[in-house]
């Protein structure tokens, strides 16, 4: 009896995480983000597509032949950029969010940026974890000791 139980849970879970992610085409992206991927990543190749509905939230999730990931809000805009340990581009980033990152670590290189609901996170190439606004302004660094909220 335990055994059903526990096979139809699991045939449950795998039911809801095949219709949360369903793989597309990268012509079914919007614009935007068929744009973004054009502009930002023309030097390596989409290797899958999926539509996401992560946390409630309807969006795109493409992963690149470089390893590099990239989520898309549902209207195509960029939401997140994660490279793993590898640097991302960096034109579609703030300046002022560059420019904090050039003065203050001017070794290394972004390797991931996420838009959350209230603010921005940064990671750069030795693990340092940033966090600032969606306007830019810095809110937590602990090498330089900041950290508001």
């Amino acid at each position: 009896m335990k055994t059903k139980i526990f096979l139809a849970i699991g045939l449950l879970s795998l039911t809801i995480s095949v219709s949360a992610q369903k793989k597309i085409e990268v012509s079914e992206l919007p614009k935007p983000a068929q744009e973004f991927l054009k502009k930002h990543f023309s030097e390596t190749t989409v290797t899958s597509a999926k539509k996401d509905a992560e946390h409630g939230e309807k969006g795109f999730e493409v992963k690149l032949q470089d390893g590099t990931e990239v989520e898309f809000w549902k209207d195509g805009s960029y939401r997140e950029v994660d490279g793993g340990d590898k640097p991302i581009p960096t034109a579609f980033i703030p300046d002022n969010i560059k420019e904090y990152v050039s003065k203050n670590y001017p070794n290394e290189k972004i390797t991931h940026i996420d838009y959350g609901h209230k603010d921005l996170d940064v990671d750069l190439t030795n693990d340092i974890d940033l966090e600032f606004t969606k306007e830019g302004k810095i809110l937590k660094d602990k090498k330089n000791g900041i950290k508001e909220k």
